[in-house]
């Protein structure tokens, strides 16, 4: 089978795309670049052995994406061009609206019109409520989102069921995301964000190489154990296996499905801290601040559906993807980009 990877440069996209060579699918792949580099294609195919088509190209532009099916045999469409920080979609929410509706949108009419029925989608923890019981089940409350990121992850969701339901041969797996963390076993490829990090590991990372001076530590007096932010992370390279498994099951169903990707276990802000420390033999300086508006104390997942339809369960633990996550900063301190 040939499966079109939609943002195959970034950070998921690019451990997908070593994972599926890996297990002997053809790609093809799409990117604008907008928050990925050049290099990480290069480092695939070098690590891989193998080449691939690549198309830098806007997914948004219906004419783009079906110019690009019209010239391969596309079986699975996995869909992770999206734009993705939370605090970005606040300060930019036309944007985000524009690029996450609009590639899904027309991803769907080129599917349409190419006879393609399989459509992974990357999906989020953000549509969950912040009133549900932990831990969160596919069944938990939706809606009500806190940031313009969640709500175009949430409606994306509402287009597909409805695309779904429109077109009976269509398989759609509506995948939600936890908290994904970790780095290529190689060291060659990982988590290159631009700017400011948003998320703990590489500001733990960055700060551990000396780009961050302090790492910030958002909030001490929250109702956990050691008072910070507990999160269930998962490591990327389970993450794209998990994405393997909801392949071959839409290779056999079809219909719209929802799966929740995590551990079902949660790690504290400070327990991260001590995990990366252990795996780089580096201390952390850090900077306690206040709390972030919306960030919940806890979150997690239960996995029992994915282990049970899916088949599948994260395997790695937080060291591994703390040792993984140093082994690619320590020999990439700039990321892809040259220093």
């Amino acid at each position: 089978m040939t499966v079109f990877v939609a943002g195959g440069a970034g950070y998921i996209g690019s451990h997908m795309c070593m994972e599926l060579l890996g297990q002997n699918y053809d790609i093809v792949v799409a990117d604008n670049f907008s928050n990925s580099k050049p290099e990480a294609l290069k480092r695939i195919k070098e690590l891989s052995g193998r080449d691939f088509p690549f198309y830098e190209a806007d997914l948004c532009d219906p004419n783009v994406t079906s110019a690009i099916f019209e010239k391969h045999q596309i079986g699975c469409v996995i869909h992770f061009a999206g734009l993705k920080a939370v605090g970005e979609s606040v300060k930019f929410p036309v944007e985000y609206y524009n690029n996450n509706l609009m590639s899904t949108i027309s991803l769907c009419g080129a599917m349409k019109l190419h006879g393609v029925n399989n459509f992974i989608f990357s999906s989020s923890a953000t549509v969950y409520r912040g009133d549900n019981e932990m831990p969160l089940t596919e069944n938990s409350k939706t809606g009500d989102c806190s940031n313009p990121y969640g709500w175009t992850k949430y409606i994306c969701e509402r287009i597909l069921r409805d695309a779904g339901a429109a077109n009976p041969d269509w398989s759609v797996v509506l995948l939600r995301y936890f908290n994904v963390i970790g780095a290529h076993e190689s060291g060659k490829i990982g988590e290159d964000p631009m700017g400011i990090p948003n998320n703990i590991l590489p500001a733990i990372a960055q700060t551990a190489v000396g780009r961050i001076e302090r790492l910030p530590v958002y909030g001490t007096d929250y109702p956990t154990p050691d008072g910070t932010c507990v999160r269930d992370y998962i490591h990327v390279t389970d993450l794209v296996k998990g994405h393997v498994a909801a392949i071959k099951y839409s290779e056999i169903n079809t219909g719209v499905e929802t799966f929740n990707l995590g551990t079902g276990r949660g790690t504290s802000n400070f327990e991260m801290i001590t995990a990366f420390e252990r795996a780089s033999g580096v201390k952390l300086p850090t900077n306690i601040t206040a709390r972030r508006p919306g960030d919940l104390p806890v979150n997690y997942t239960s996995t029992e559906k994915a282990a049970e339809k899916l088949k599948w369960r994260a395997e790695k633990t937080v060291s591994e993807a703390c040792a993984d996550v140093w082994r690619w900063q320590s020999q990439n301190p700039h990321g892809y980009a040259q220093p």
